[in-house]
């Protein structure tokens, strides 16, 4: 008993000194592999010397120390002389003016106030490396980069790099509760405590911080969009202070939820019409008091008159007239309202598609230039595949930004492995026609086509207060990549994943290589095993976890009834000219081609078309035969996922290994799963027998709508 006790404590001992629990996420920074980088990276950190000093340049030194001790197990050392001992200067470019030439000036100088340069330096017969920014958070994003450079090992010092962000405002949106609960939030509750701030500072927003800046993320909005205006008062105003004193020096400005009535809530109104001379005071003054708090606080981020939530409807107002009130409460600190384009309601009896742009289009050129709208990247809500909404390219003369959803509400949750940067690829590289005939979703979105000078990428978070802050650890990547994207739309998600896969798991190229694999395959898998051909919105309802095709009953544009509109005569949403035209609102050149069930691409048949079972696909497959094919061909990639995983074991660390690999079993249980219900459930519309080249659908069909799930995590309770 006694030898067993020891070999327990032992194994122990052993995997708790050896193991990862994904908490460092990217920035793990694992000792340096390679000799001859070793030896350049060792000879910087010999002498590094900042030109400033100044709190990001703080941050800046505390980073490297971090990096230092982990990469090369040692301190770096930090200089007070400029030549004799210095191999790394960091500083901005007014404060390198001397020792700069002309054109690398003006090289640097139009970069902008975040973009940074790297690269080498002679001066008086030495040379020297040097991270440059024309602001602090230049410097501090040029070393991050550079750190990413050593971690994936293609630094260069002979080389030198520039860049800079081609969004302004690249946005976290925490959907946050103050009760710590998280709406849609798959790990954990918030990291929030609103409890014990302005008190006590968990280190974890330290790190939160760190992770952000070295993606280049420079905003976040604190608090559910579903919004309680308690956040508005005094005293969670003190709480929001400490939160945007800690970023600050890593360039994120805070942003807060409005909830629109909060005149009323926490100002004794009687209404909060926003045309109201004592609405238009209270926001006003409330606005004044917020930047007493927070000086460089960045605005408001609103739902209204949405999922039953206050506007200026209300009223008889419309959305401008209500952006308009609190743009104008923010404009002389330089704030911005952020207003959602998320909008539907009872009261326009509309297909769900169009609703946002009959709200907004009669509305183009009314905002002010502080107003930015933020659209979801399609007209539903955050489906595993959707076409670019249609207000990309019909509104020219108003900001519009961009919203993408990080948590998996209808991806798997946190226990599923789907990669989400190719999806948001396919969004970004869409091709509009409007407002020119080359234009593309991403272009609107940086400005470099629709010429706004206010330009926004949000994110809903994923984070949460698992060890691992992402509950899965592969949605690491989805923020990572989100990031990254923000940063540049115009980034190639392989890319994306190769870097994230090399700064998480190291330089082993059998696990780089099938781990991307994996990556790549797991959005098409999961679009395949749950949403095929344009499918969307059959999902159980309220907590969205798993297949509910079923769903009936209550408000129609909840319902997977009303989405997916199988008969005995087919399946699919006319959104054609002869149904809802909601085909109409995109470009000419879109709706033309896309009007024609043989000339749409097939990944979004059903999305536009109510077609007959039988219909014809390019494969020579009958629609009924391709829905079950696609259906199979997911649970099948699934299983080929958890095995290429299950294949790198020993290459990579017992803990994170046994996480996913545990987590990837679910998955293809739940891949067969979506299989196996809607296929039974669509078959008793279809009336045909399964394609005879697939698995056979199992299981009862009265069992899985019998299924519930009162415990599923992401929204608040109800039992």
């Amino acid at each position: 008993m006694k030898n067993l006790f020891a070999v327990f404590f032992f194994t122990l001992f052993s995997i708790s000194a050896f193991s990862k629990d994904g908490y460092e996420l990217w920035l793990d920074y694992p000792r340096i592999e390679s000799s001859a980088l070793k030896t350049e990276v060792e000879t910087l950190f010999s002498g590094i010397y900042f030109f400033g000093q100044e709190p990001t340049q703080e941050v800046i030194r505390k980073e490297l120390q971090i990096a230092g001790n982990k990469m090369l197990g040692k301190d770096p050392v930090f200089t007070q002389e400029r030549l004799d001992r210095t191999r790394l200067w960091l500083g901005t470019r007014e404060e390198l003016a001397q020792v700069l030439g002309l054109e690398t000036q003006m090289k640097i100088r139009n970069l902008g106030p975040e973009g940074y340069w790297r690269g080498s330096i002679d001066f008086q017969g030495k040379s020297y490396y040097a991270i440059i920014g024309n602001q602090p958070v230049g410097i501090l994003y040029g070393v991050f980069d550079w750190l990413k450079s050593i971690q994936t090992e293609t630094f260069d010092p002979k080389s030198e790099k520039s860049d800079a962000p081609k969004v302004k405002l690249r946005m976290l949106n925490h959907w946050d509760n103050l009760d710590r609960t998280v709406e849609r939030g798959y790990a954990g509750f918030s990291i929030w405590d609103w409890h014990k701030l302005p008190g006590y500072i968990d280190p974890r927003y330290i790190d939160y911080a760190r992770a952000n800046a070295s993606l280049g993320i420079n905003a976040v909005s604190l608090t559910n969009v579903n919004a309680n205006a308690r956040i508005l008062t005094t005293d969670f105003m003190k709480k929001a202070k400490v939160l945007a004193d800690l970023f600050r020096p890593y360039g994120i400005k805070v942003f807060l939820t409005a909830r629109f009535s909060a005149p009323m809530e926490i100002g004794g109104l009687k209404t909060a019409d926003p045309l109201d001379p004592d609405v238009i005071a209270f926001w006003k003054k409330k606005t004044e008091e917020m930047y007493s708090f927070i000086p460089d606080f960045g605005g408001f981020l609103v739902k209204a008159n949405s999922e039953g939530q206050p506007g200026p409807h209300e009223y008889g107002r419309n959305h401008a007239e209500g952006a308009n009130m609190l743009a104008d409460a923010l404009a002389p600190y330089g704030g911005i309202v952020i207003w959602r384009a998320f909008v539907y309601s009872h009261e326009i009896d509309e297909d769900r598609h169009k609703q946002a742009n009959l709200e907004f289009e009669p509305l183009d050129g009314k905002f002010r230039d502080n107003v930015i709208i933020q659209v979801k990247n399609g007209a539903i809500d955050f489906m595993p595949r959707e076409p670019f909404h249609p207000l990309f390219g019909a509104v020219k003369n108003t900001n519009l930004g961009m919203e993408f959803q990080i948590t998996q509400e209808y991806l798997g949750q946190a226990t599923q492995l789907v990669y989400l940067a190719p999806m948001w690829e396919e969004t970004l590289r869409s091709k509009t026609y409007r407002p020119t005939p080359s234009s593309m979703v991403a272009g609107i979105i940086d400005g470099s086509d629709s010429g706004q000078k206010l330009t926004l990428m949000a994110g809903v978070s994923n984070i949460g207060t698992d060890r691992n802050w992402t509950g899965h650890l592969f949605g690491q990547a989805n923020w990572y990549a989100f990031g990254r994207q923000a940063w540049n739309p115009y980034l190639n998600s392989e890319e994306i994943a190769q870097e994230w896969i090399k700064m998480t798991f190291g330089q082993n190229p059998e696990v780089l290589s099938k781990t991307k694999e994996i990556m790549l395959e797991s959005r098409e898998a999961a679009v395949n095993y749950m949403n095929p051909l344009g499918l969307h919105h059959i999902m159980g309802r309220s907590h969205h976890y798993g297949p509910a095709p079923w769903v009936e009953g209550g408000r129609a544009d909840w319902t997977s009834l009303y989405y997916h509109r199988a008969d005995s005569l087919g399946i699919g949403f006319d959104r054609t000219a002869t149904g809802s035209n909601a085909l109409g609102q995109y470009a000419h050149e879109i709706s033309q081609v896309w009007s024609d069930p043989n000339q749409i691409p097939e990944k979004h048949l059903l999305w536009f078309h109510h077609l007959p079972w039988d219909f014809e696909l390019k494969s020579g497959n009958t629609l009924w035969e391709g829905i079950g094919l696609h259906y199979d061909q997911g649970v099948k990639t699934a299983r080929e996922m958890k095995s290429q995983w299950d294949s790198l074991q020993g290459q990579i660390d017992p803990e994170r290994f046994s996480h996913v690999s545990q987590l990837l079993a679910i998955q293809v249980q739940e891949a067969e799963w979506w299989r196996n219900a809607c296929l039974l459930y669509f078959q008793t519309f279809a009336k045909r027998p399964f394609p005879t080249e697939i698995e056979q659908p199992q299981g009862d069909l009265e069992y899985f709508k019998s299924l519930d799930f009162p415990f599923a995590p992401g929204i608040r309770p109800r039992w």
